[in-house]
């Protein structure tokens, strides 16, 4: 269910969350705050789903470009409950985290958990994977559509093409089916603006 809320729609008894500052940069991140909201968040959900796993949280004063602000790693018995089924549990963790944060939605990248290397993992496939669609991309002339995927995966694709000569990736459709598409950078289809989320 969304929270979201149609243009000129009121909240019920003029209660609700303040709005919010779309597109007047990033919102502020305090990362000290989400620390030990997030230390909260983890020992009441391991407690409480009886996981026989730990937790490290490493959080360096300066990260690296695309990586995250605060990241959770997850070490023991019940390793693969988290990774079955494509990290579902791992994934599902971090967005209630998220949702236990009230991050909102463009902060969701600074917090991360991981658990034997599966996001890093992932990130490195997803690059990969848009290098290669964007060499079919420049060799064939035809754009490349990818899967639907998360905002997240989609926002990796496109910084990794930003610049990218030759193409431009655009996200197409809207909510679980949004795509992103690599089209050639030259001809017709460049009339439109370059890497959109």
């Amino acid at each position: 269910m969304s929270n979201e809320r149609r243009p000129g729609a009121k909240s019920p008894g003029g209660r609700g969350r303040p709005p919010q500052n779309r597109g007047q940069g990033e919102p502020h991140f305090d990362r000290e705050s989400a620390l030990a909201k997030l230390k909260e968040f983890l020992e009441l959900a391991v407690r409480e789903m009886d996981l026989a796993i730990e937790w490290e949280i490493s959080a360096p004063a300066a990260p690296e470009s695309n990586s995250a602000d605060i990241l959770v790693t997850f070490r023991g018995a019940d390793e693969e409950l988290l990774l079955e089924r494509n990290a579902e549990l791992l994934l599902a963790l971090e967005h209630i985290a998220h949702r236990f944060l009230r991050l909102d939605p463009r902060l969701h990248d600074r917090v991360r958990l991981d658990c034997g290397e599966y996001r890093a993992n992932h990130l490195a496939e997803l690059k990969l994977s848009a290098r290669v669609a964007a060499q079919r991309v420049r060799e064939t002339g035809q754009p490349h559509r990818f899967n639907p995927m998360s905002s997240r995966e989609r926002r990796i694709i496109h910084l990794e093409l930003t610049g990218a000569p030759g193409v431009r990736t655009m996200s197409e459709g809207s909510g679980d089916r949004r795509q992103l598409v690599i089209y050639p950078a030259t001809g017709r289809d460049d009339s439109g603006p370059k890497n959109r989320r």
